[in-house]
């Protein structure tokens, strides 16, 4: 498993194509969700061409199945606050792992800032749900934590149930045949165009990088 923490990470060459930010507020095909949602409306707003992937995916689910986007761009200075707060939270529980260790344990959750995909916009977090909103079990909620589901967060996790199992199959089927990565700690976490979908695909360089803050 490679975390976003590897030195691998970070020495993939940056580039930036251009691609703009795209409002999914704008975009009624795909199902917005609110929990994330901040005053400047960052959370909506996705790159276009992982916008276009999303509503590729979409139409590859069983019929009667959505995809429920719960945050896509995310702002240097909100990365920062998660990382610092995970990694204070590890350090309390953990007072004897050492600072590699802590890093490490941290980017199992939530990425270092210097390489974050949601801060690219190329990043979305998202899960399934019925045409009518109501959320699949897809075995923890969104954001669970490794240290408090015991790791049932990742992907391929097997302490779930097996209709959990099912709907993350259903989901990661549609998503990478549209040409998104998924981030092997988070279900829920998938990207393209960013470093660590340069790193999965083999590409030579990033399409997108850090965006300033909306």
């Amino acid at each position: 498993m490679v975390l976003l923490c590897d030195p691998r990470i970070a020495a993939i060459p940056g580039g930036d194509d251009g691609d703009p930010l795209v409002d999914l507020r704008e975009v009624p095909e795909l199902r917005l969700d609110g929990r994330a949602a901040d005053a400047a409306g960052a959370y909506a707003r996705v790159r276009r061409g992982l916008a276009e992937r999303l509503l590729a995916a979409q139409r590859l689910l069983p019929a009667g199945l959505r995809l429920l986007v719960i945050e896509g761009y995310r702002p240097y200075d909100a990365q920062l606050a998660i990382f610092t707060g995970y990694r204070d939270e590890l350090r309390r529980l953990h007072p004897s792992w050492s600072a590699a260790r802590l890093h490490r344990e941290t980017s199992k959750f939530v990425s270092p800032v210097e390489v974050a995909p949601h801060s690219t916009g190329g990043a979305v977090d998202l899960t399934l749900c019925t045409e009518d909103g109501v959320e699949l079990d897809l075995g923890t909620v969104v954001d669970a934590t490794p240290e408090a589901s015991g790791n049932a967060c990742f992907t391929a996790a097997a302490n779930i149930p097996a209709a959990a199992r099912r709907n993350r199959r259903i989901m990661g089927a549609a998503l990478g045949a549209a040409g998104l990565v998924n981030y092997p700690t988070e279900w829920w976490h998938w990207s393209y165009g960013e470093r660590y979908w340069a790193l999965v695909t083999a590409a030579p360089r990033t399409r997108y990088g850090p965006l300033p803050s909306i």
